[in-house]
C-alpha cells in the first residue's frame, strides 16, 4: 500500500487531513540520536514527540510561571514535524545547526501547505512559538524536548554524549531553559552533571557553537 492507493472521500478539505496524516507517518522514519532506555535501537521523532508530550502532563508543577499544559502538549507533538523533510539534527552538531533554521523553514512551507489553510496557519504558529521560545508554554514544551534526552543519556551510561563527545558546558547551555525556567529540576539537572563528568560521559573541556 501507498499514497497511491488512497481513495478520495468526495470533500477536498477532508481528503488534505487525511493525507497530511498519512504523510506525518513518515515521522517514524526519523532517526534521532537518542538511544531508547532498553538500548535496543535509537529512537525516531515519532516516539520522542509522544513521549514529551507525555511528560508536558506531569511537570507542569515546578514551572515558575503558570502554563498552558494543552498548549504545550500541542507544540510537543508539533515541533519536529518538518524532520520529515529536514532531517533530524544533533543538537551538540555546529556544522549541522548552520543551516537549520534555512532547512527547516523551507520544510515547513511544503509541509503544512498540505492542511487546509486554517489548519496549516494553526499548525505552524505552534511551531514557530515553540522555535522562538518565548512564551511560558513555549518555554515548557522546550523543557521537556531537553528533559527527555538528558533523562535517556542517564539511563544509557551517556550514550549521546560520548557517542558526539559532548561536553559538559555545552548540555548545561542547552538546559538553559530548564535552570530558568524549572529551577528545581534543574537541581536533578545538576547532579546528574556531575556524575557524567565524574563517569566520563561528558568531558569538561569547552565545546564551541552550540545552538541552543
Amino acid at each position: 500500500m501507498s499514497m497511491k492507493d488512497f481513495v478520495e472521500s468526495g470533500n477536498v478539505r477532508l481528503n488534505c487531513q487525511l493525507l497530511f496524516s498519512a504523510e506525518i507517518d513518515k515521522m517514524t522514519d526519523v532517526l534521532r540520536r537518542t538511544l531508547l532506555i532498553n538500548k535496543s535501537r535509537r529512537e525516531n521523532d515519532a516516539e520522542h514527540s509522544w513521549h514529551i508530550a507525555a511528560m508536558a502532563m506531569l511537570f507542569s508543577e515546578y514551572t515558575v510561571e503558570p502554563v498552558d499544559v494543552s498548549r504545550a502538549v500541542q507544540m510537543c507533538v508539533v515541533h519536529d514535524i518538518v524532520e520529515i523533510d529536514a532531517g533530524d539534527t544533533f543538537a551538540y552538531d555546529a556544522k549541522g545547526n548552520a543551516d537549520k533554521t534555512a532547512r527547516e523553514a523551507e520544510a515547513a512551507d511544503k509541509l503544512f501547505a498540505k492542511l487546509p489553510p486554517d489548519q496549516g496557519a494553526l499548525i505552524r504558529s505552534l511551531w514557530e512559538e515553540f522555535d522562538a521560545m518565548e512564551t511560558p508554554d513555549a518555554k515548557y514544551a522546550a523543557c521537556m524536548d531537553r528533559l527527555q534526552p538528558f533523562l535517556h543519556n542517564t539511563l544509557t551510561d551517556g550514550h549521546t554524549w560520548v557517542e558526539g563527545s559532548v561536553s559538559r558546558e555545552a548540555v548545561e547551555k542547552r538546559m538553559a531553559v530548564i535552570r530558568e525556567f524549572m529551577p528545581e529540576v534543574y537541581k536533578w539537572i545538576e547532579a546528574n552533571l556531575d556524575r557524567a563528568v565524574h563517569n566520563g560521559w561528558l568531558t569538561d573541556l569547552p565545546q564551541p557553537s552550540v545552538i541552543l
